[in-house]
């Protein structure tokens, strides 16, 4: 089955793939975490950094995955993508949460992921600084940190009153309009916290955060995320009910349940 959902691709293959790559990132993200480094803004108004690292580390993941699996697409936040036509395409984000990376803040991660006709079936994060991967593929979702290996299971809560809410800044509801959205959604939960970015869903996947809340998401902020989420128990979707590979408005739980109140509220509010 696992094969299958991979679309034929070796499961330990892609395994590898994605541990190898992870790996290769870390030898050029690691080394500039915390050395004050150059930052860019890729806007003329506002601000979305970039640095040397988020460039380095995308060209080197490329280089090995087009270096095992030449046919495939490539798709990253940094350099354009290599559009092939097949029906494989690996998602890319570097540093998923430059502001946290240049602050300092250990809440970034390097984001990989796999999509088989547009779905996605395999995905990590990996923290480099902590030493925690977050990797699934078809059927499974682990954490692994040195000889440390749990399997992932998100929450049982099923309730907004009981939520530990989570989203990357209050200030992506305010730009894309839906900042009464967020209020209806923030103001019903248990507790809020804010900035954590991919981290913030690998918690959720772990069982610690029951819900994220974001807008405006780009397809290569949460499409590795999805198989982590999905295969430890939770939903992942658009504000609409839609698939969220694609980005956009989307909401992650760790219940059905606790999914359908939170579409309930962001799309009554």
């Amino acid at each position: 089955m696992s094969e299958e959902l991979l679309g034929g691709l070796d499961p330990a293959i892609v395994r590898r793939t994605l541990l190898d790559a992870a790996d290769v990132a870390a030898a050029i993200t690691l080394p500039r975490f915390r050395q004050g480094i150059a930052v860019d803004n890729k806007w003329t108004k506002g601000f979305d950094p970039v640095t040397e690292a988020d460039r380095e580390a995308e060209r080197a993941i490329r280089e090995l995955i087009a270096g095992r699996f030449p046919d495939h697409s490539l798709v990253g936040e940094e350099w354009d993508p290599k559009e092939t036509g097949s029906r494989f395409a690996w998602i890319i984000d570097p540093i998923d949460g430059t502001r946290a990376f240049i602050t300092g803040v250990p809440v970034w991660g390097t984001l990989i992921g796999l999509t088989v006709d547009g779905r996605a079936v395999a995905g990590l994060m990996a923290q480099p600084f902590t030493g925690e991967v977050y990797l699934s593929l078809p059927g499974e979702a682990h954490y692994h940190r040195g000889t440390e290996r749990q399997e992932l299971r998100t929450s049982t809560v099923t309730g907004l009153a009981k939520a530990k809410l989570t989203t990357t800044s209050p200030e992506m509801f305010v730009g894309a309009g839906l900042s009464a959205q967020w209020a209806a959604i923030s103001g019903g939960a248990l507790t809020v916290r804010y900035g954590l970015d991919c981290y913030g869903y690998c918690l959720l996947a772990a069982g610690h955060i029951d819900l994220v809340v974001e807008a405006s998401l780009k397809d290569v902020d949460i499409t590795p995320l999805i198989p982590i989420i999905t295969n430890a128990g939770g939903v992942v979707t658009t504000w609409d009910g839609g698939p969220a590979e694609q980005g956009g408005n989307c909401v992650a739980a760790a219940t059905p349940e606790l999914h359908a109140a939170a579409l309930k509220i962001l799309q009554g509010a």
